[in-house]
C-alpha cells in the first residue's frame, strides 16, 4: 500500500510526509533511468513512457507498476531472507512439542521459483489489492 500510494497511513502527518517525499525521490530516479535507458535503446522509448506514466509528480502508476513486478520478490524476502527475529511468520510448530518451527516440508526459501506453483512460494493472497478499510 505504502509504495503504491494507497497506505491510508494513520500515523503523524509528518511522517507521511516525510515517507512520500522519499518514495517522490525514489521512483523519480528510476523513471529518469529509464528515460535515459529508452533514450539510447529504442526510437520513440522517451514518448512510449511520458504517455504512460503522465503523473510525473508522484508516479504513482510507475509505483503500481513497480508492485507488479516485484510483489513476489518483496514476499520472497519477508519470508525467506530476513534475520532470526524480523521474519513475517513465527513458527508454530514442532516435531517434539518443545521447540517451535515453521511447518516442516513446506518452505519455499530452498530454491523454489516463482511460477512453478510450489507450495508457499506466491504470496498467500491478492490482499494487498483489497483497500485497507475492507481488511
Amino acid at each position: 500500500d505504502i509504495v503504491r500510494g494507497r497506505d491510508l497511513y494513520l500515523g503523524h502527518k509528518q511522517g507521511k510526509i516525510k515517507l512520500e517525499n522519499k518514495l517522490k525521490k525514489i521512483f523519480g530516479n528510476i523513471y529518469d533511468n529509464l528515460m535515459e535507458e529508452l533514450s539510447m535503446t529504442k526510437k520513440n522509448g522517451q514518448e512510449e513512457l511520458q504517455e504512460r506514466y503522465k503523473d510525473t509528480e508522484n508516479y504513482y502508476e510507475l509505483r503500481e507498476d513497480w508492485w507488479a513486478l516485484n510483489r513476489q520478490d518483496v514476499w520472497k524476502a519477508m519470508t525467506c531472507k530476513a534475520d532470526h527475529g524480523n521474519i513475517y511468520f513465527r513458527g508454530t510448530c514442532g516435531s517434539d512439542g518443545k521447540n517451535s518451527s515453521l511447518t516442516p516440508g513446506y518452505c519455499r526459501c530452498g530454491g523454489d521459483q516463482p511460477g512453478n506453483d510450489k507450495p508457499n512460494i506466491d504470496p498467500p493472497t491478492y490482499f494487498d489489492y483489497v483497500p485497507q478499510y475492507l481488511r
